[in-house]
């Protein structure tokens, strides 16, 4: 489903410079600009997430690369956005996640994953938005300890912590197209 927000949507002629470039990308690989239109009402805010969320924390933290785009990429596919599975499929193929393992991120724990991905993706469906009462229980946070630090965990919370926000504030303002299964839409 494409999107239909009510917000005002600044056109590319008016963004902020440094949006520009996200403008065009977005317009190449999804042919709607919705989500940069928005966010051009508050380029600080549009900087921040990529500068900030993004340059200092998702590619610059602690845990690796292929992990946090995995989690990235469940995420993506049980809330059913259709803007970010095309985006995180193509991040997720340049971090060294392969094609058999992108298509099995739909039932992961059959899949070609080792118990640290696993865990992780386990991690994941606990905090994705259609798991309202995830919390993450002893036996997992021991699968998990057996592959990261606490402050790996920590990160790898507060960065899906603010991936299902993304989530959920991109589905109310319907910023981006959706699957058809979309839970959320």
């Amino acid at each position: 489903m494409l999107p239909d927000t009510p917000f005002n949507r600044v056109p590319r002629e008016a963004l902020d410079t440094a949006l520009v470039p996200m403008w065009d990308a977005t317009k190449k690989l999804h042919g709607d600009t919705t989500f940069v239109e928005v966010m051009g009402n508050a380029p600080d805010v549009a900087k921040w997430y990529t500068d900030r969320f993004y340059g200092d924390l998702f590619y610059s933290g602690r845990v690796d690369k292929k992990v946090l785009e995995l989690v990235r990429l469940r995420l993506a596919n049980v809330h059913g956005c259709a803007f970010c599975n095309r985006s995180d499929r193509i991040a997720a193929l340049s971090a060294g996640i392969s094609e058999a393992e992108v298509d099995a991120i739909g039932d992961y724990a059959a899949g070609p994953f080792d118990d640290r991905q696993k865990a992780a993706l386990e991690l994941a469906d606990v905090m994705a938005l259609t798991n309202a009462k995830g919390a993450v229980s002893k036996p997992l946070y021991h699968r998990l300890k057996a592959h990261f630090s606490d402050a790996e965990l920590v990160e790898l919370g507060v960065v899906m912590a603010v991936l299902t926000g993304m989530a959920k504030f991109i589905f109310a303002y319907d910023l981006v197209e959706k699957e058809v299964y979309c839970p959320l839409a």
